[in-house]
Protein backbone atom coordinates (compact mmCIF):
# COMPACT_ATOMS: atom_id res chain seq x y z
CA UNK A 1 0.00 0.00 0.00
CA UNK A 2 1.56 3.54 -0.57
CA UNK A 3 0.81 6.20 1.72
CA UNK A 4 0.57 10.11 0.86
CA UNK A 5 2.86 11.88 -1.07
CA UNK A 6 3.62 15.44 1.73
CA UNK A 7 6.73 16.77 1.28
CA UNK A 8 9.28 16.11 3.97
CA UNK A 9 11.88 18.14 5.72
CA UNK A 10 15.70 17.86 4.17
CA UNK A 11 17.05 16.07 6.82
CA UNK A 12 14.36 13.54 6.33
CA UNK A 13 14.53 12.82 3.29
CA UNK A 14 18.35 12.21 3.76
CA UNK A 15 17.68 9.36 5.67
CA UNK A 16 15.45 8.16 3.59
CA UNK A 17 18.23 7.87 0.75
CA UNK A 18 20.46 6.58 3.07
CA UNK A 19 17.63 4.12 4.37
CA UNK A 20 17.25 3.06 0.89
CA UNK A 21 13.24 3.87 1.60
CA UNK A 22 11.17 6.32 0.10
CA UNK A 23 7.77 8.47 1.93
CA UNK A 24 5.39 5.77 -0.28
CA UNK A 25 7.11 3.14 2.27
CA UNK A 26 5.88 4.89 5.07
CA UNK A 27 2.69 4.89 7.36
CA UNK A 28 1.94 8.26 8.45
CA UNK A 29 3.44 7.24 12.31
CA UNK A 30 6.60 5.67 10.89
CA UNK A 31 6.71 8.67 9.04
CA UNK A 32 6.96 11.08 12.00
CA UNK A 33 8.61 8.73 14.10
CA UNK A 34 11.52 9.20 11.31
CA UNK A 35 11.26 12.48 10.79
CA UNK A 36 11.89 12.90 15.32
CA UNK A 37 14.78 10.64 14.63
CA UNK A 38 16.17 12.85 11.26
CA UNK A 39 15.84 15.88 13.38
CA UNK A 40 17.54 14.08 16.59
CA UNK A 41 20.51 13.32 14.67
CA UNK A 42 21.02 16.54 13.36
CA UNK A 43 21.36 17.94 16.56
CA UNK A 44 23.50 15.49 17.51
CA UNK A 45 25.75 15.97 14.84
CA UNK A 46 26.08 19.70 15.72
CA UNK A 47 27.29 18.72 18.99
CA UNK A 48 29.52 16.53 18.18
CA UNK A 49 31.07 18.89 15.31
CA UNK A 50 31.09 21.35 18.38
CA UNK A 51 33.09 19.35 20.45
CA UNK A 52 35.50 18.07 18.03
CA UNK A 53 36.21 21.90 17.07
CA UNK A 54 36.78 22.44 20.90
CA UNK A 55 39.03 18.86 21.60
CA UNK A 56 41.70 20.73 18.54
CA UNK A 57 41.51 24.17 19.97
CA UNK A 58 44.53 25.01 22.73
CA UNK A 59 42.70 25.93 25.81
CA UNK A 60 44.69 29.00 26.25
CA UNK A 61 45.60 30.80 23.07
CA UNK A 62 43.08 30.85 20.45
CA UNK A 63 44.81 28.38 18.01
CA UNK A 64 45.16 24.72 17.48
CA UNK A 65 46.63 22.54 19.76
CA UNK A 66 49.43 19.99 18.97
CA UNK A 67 47.19 16.95 18.43
CA UNK A 68 45.46 19.08 16.06
CA UNK A 69 48.10 20.38 14.23
CA UNK A 70 49.79 17.29 14.17
CA UNK A 71 46.69 15.96 12.20
CA UNK A 72 46.83 18.79 9.27
CA UNK A 73 50.49 17.97 9.19
CA UNK A 74 49.88 14.56 8.29
CA UNK A 75 47.12 15.71 5.84
CA UNK A 76 49.53 18.31 4.17
CA UNK A 77 52.27 16.36 3.76
CA UNK A 78 49.77 13.93 1.85
CA UNK A 79 48.97 16.24 -0.10
CA UNK A 80 52.93 16.69 -1.14
CA UNK A 81 53.32 13.52 -1.97
CA UNK A 82 50.22 13.13 -3.83
CA UNK A 83 49.96 16.71 -5.75
CA UNK A 84 53.88 17.21 -5.68
CA UNK A 85 53.13 20.81 -4.24
CA UNK A 86 55.73 22.82 -1.66
CA UNK A 87 54.71 23.17 1.65
CA UNK A 88 56.58 24.28 4.64
CA UNK A 89 56.62 24.23 8.57
CA UNK A 90 57.31 27.18 10.70
CA UNK A 91 58.48 26.66 14.26
CA UNK A 92 58.63 29.76 16.48
CA UNK A 93 59.77 29.57 19.90
CA UNK A 94 59.61 32.91 22.04
CA UNK A 95 63.14 34.23 23.47
CA UNK A 96 63.05 35.05 26.98
CA UNK A 97 59.38 33.75 27.90
CA UNK A 98 60.53 32.18 31.03
CA UNK A 99 62.09 35.05 32.93
CA UNK A 100 58.54 37.33 31.90
CA UNK A 101 56.46 34.40 33.02
CA UNK A 102 58.80 34.14 36.08
CA UNK A 103 58.76 38.42 36.75
CA UNK A 104 55.74 39.20 36.01
CA UNK A 105 53.55 36.02 36.83
CA UNK A 106 51.67 33.45 34.52
CA UNK A 107 48.51 36.12 33.87
CA UNK A 108 51.19 38.33 32.06
CA UNK A 109 52.50 35.13 30.32
CA UNK A 110 49.17 34.11 29.30
CA UNK A 111 48.62 37.29 27.75
CA UNK A 112 51.58 37.43 25.86
CA UNK A 113 51.06 33.88 24.19
CA UNK A 114 47.48 34.62 23.77
CA UNK A 115 48.63 38.18 22.02
CA UNK A 116 50.81 36.03 19.93
CA UNK A 117 48.55 33.65 18.80
CA UNK A 118 46.18 36.13 17.23
CA UNK A 119 49.04 37.80 15.62
CA UNK A 120 50.25 34.72 13.85
CA UNK A 121 46.26 33.69 12.88
CA UNK A 122 46.22 37.02 11.52
CA UNK A 123 49.32 37.55 9.17
CA UNK A 124 48.87 33.96 7.23
CA UNK A 125 46.58 32.94 4.91
CA UNK A 126 43.12 31.08 5.84
CA UNK A 127 44.41 27.81 4.08
CA UNK A 128 47.70 28.06 6.58
CA UNK A 129 47.39 26.57 9.84
CA UNK A 130 48.49 27.81 12.97
CA UNK A 131 49.38 25.55 16.25
CA UNK A 132 50.24 25.85 19.83
CA UNK A 133 52.95 23.04 19.76
CA UNK A 134 53.58 23.17 23.80
CA UNK A 135 54.75 26.37 25.92
CA UNK A 136 55.98 28.95 24.50
CA UNK A 137 56.13 27.36 20.80
CA UNK A 138 54.12 27.93 18.04
CA UNK A 139 54.22 25.86 14.49
CA UNK A 140 52.94 27.32 11.11
CA UNK A 141 51.66 24.85 8.26
CA UNK A 142 52.43 26.82 5.12
CA UNK A 143 50.44 25.14 2.78
CA UNK A 144 51.99 25.93 -1.40
CA UNK A 145 55.25 27.72 0.19
CA UNK A 146 58.59 26.80 -1.17
CA UNK A 147 61.46 26.86 1.72
CA UNK A 148 62.67 30.54 0.36
CA UNK A 149 58.99 31.68 0.68
CA UNK A 150 58.26 30.17 4.34
CA UNK A 151 61.57 31.86 5.29
CA UNK A 152 60.56 35.02 3.82
CA UNK A 153 57.00 34.46 5.92
CA UNK A 154 59.20 33.28 8.96
CA UNK A 155 61.41 36.50 9.19
CA UNK A 156 58.47 38.72 8.88
CA UNK A 157 56.60 36.71 11.69
CA UNK A 158 59.39 37.12 13.61
CA UNK A 159 59.79 41.15 12.78
CA UNK A 160 55.93 41.33 13.69
CA UNK A 161 56.47 39.78 17.20
CA UNK A 162 60.03 41.75 17.92
CA UNK A 163 58.05 44.95 17.69
CA UNK A 164 55.18 44.50 19.17
CA UNK A 165 54.67 45.69 22.59
CA UNK A 166 52.14 43.81 24.62
CA UNK A 167 50.44 45.25 27.18
CA UNK A 168 49.28 43.67 30.60
CA UNK A 169 48.22 45.13 33.85
CA UNK A 170 49.48 48.30 32.33
CA UNK A 171 52.90 47.21 31.66
CA UNK A 172 53.93 47.02 27.93
CA UNK A 173 56.10 43.58 27.16
CA UNK A 174 58.57 43.17 24.54
CA UNK A 175 59.05 39.61 23.73
CA UNK A 176 61.41 37.88 20.93
CA UNK A 177 60.80 35.14 18.71
CA UNK A 178 63.43 32.93 17.57
CA UNK A 179 62.13 30.77 13.91
CA UNK A 180 63.31 27.75 12.35
CA UNK A 181 61.56 26.90 7.94
CA UNK A 182 61.62 23.33 7.27
CA UNK A 183 60.35 22.17 3.80
CA UNK A 184 58.18 19.26 3.83
CA UNK A 185 59.68 16.32 2.03
CA UNK A 186 57.37 13.49 0.75
CA UNK A 187 58.34 11.08 2.61
CA UNK A 188 58.24 11.66 6.06
CA UNK A 189 56.10 12.00 9.70
CA UNK A 190 54.81 15.17 11.18
CA UNK A 191 56.91 14.48 14.18
CA UNK A 192 59.92 14.20 12.14
CA UNK A 193 59.09 17.40 10.26
CA UNK A 194 58.63 19.51 13.58
CA UNK A 195 61.82 17.91 15.14
CA UNK A 196 63.47 19.41 11.75
CA UNK A 197 61.90 22.91 12.24
CA UNK A 198 62.83 22.61 15.35
CA UNK A 199 66.78 22.09 14.99
CA UNK A 200 66.28 24.82 12.52
CA UNK A 201 65.08 27.39 15.10
CA UNK A 202 67.58 26.48 17.06
CA UNK A 203 70.42 26.96 14.93
CA UNK A 204 68.86 30.15 14.21
CA UNK A 205 68.80 31.28 18.28
CA UNK A 206 72.48 30.46 18.69
CA UNK A 207 73.68 32.34 15.84
CA UNK A 208 72.00 35.41 16.92
CA UNK A 209 73.38 35.06 20.24
CA UNK A 210 76.50 34.63 19.17
CA UNK A 211 76.81 37.47 16.61
CA UNK A 212 75.21 39.87 19.69
CA UNK A 213 78.04 38.68 21.89
CA UNK A 214 80.88 39.36 19.16
CA UNK A 215 79.35 42.93 18.90
CA UNK A 216 79.18 43.28 22.54
CA UNK A 217 83.49 42.55 22.81
CA UNK A 218 84.29 45.85 20.82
Amino acid sequence: MAFGFGKVAPETSQLLTELGLSRRDLTPAALAALERLAAERDVLRAKLEGAEALADRDPLVPVSNRRAFLRELHRTMSEVERYKTPAAVIYIDLDGFKALNDGYGHAAGDAVLAHVGRMLLDSVRESDIVGRLGGDEFGVILNRATAEEARTKAASLSEAINSAAILHAGVAHRIRASFGVHAIAMVEDPETAIARADEAMYADKFARRAEAQAFSAF
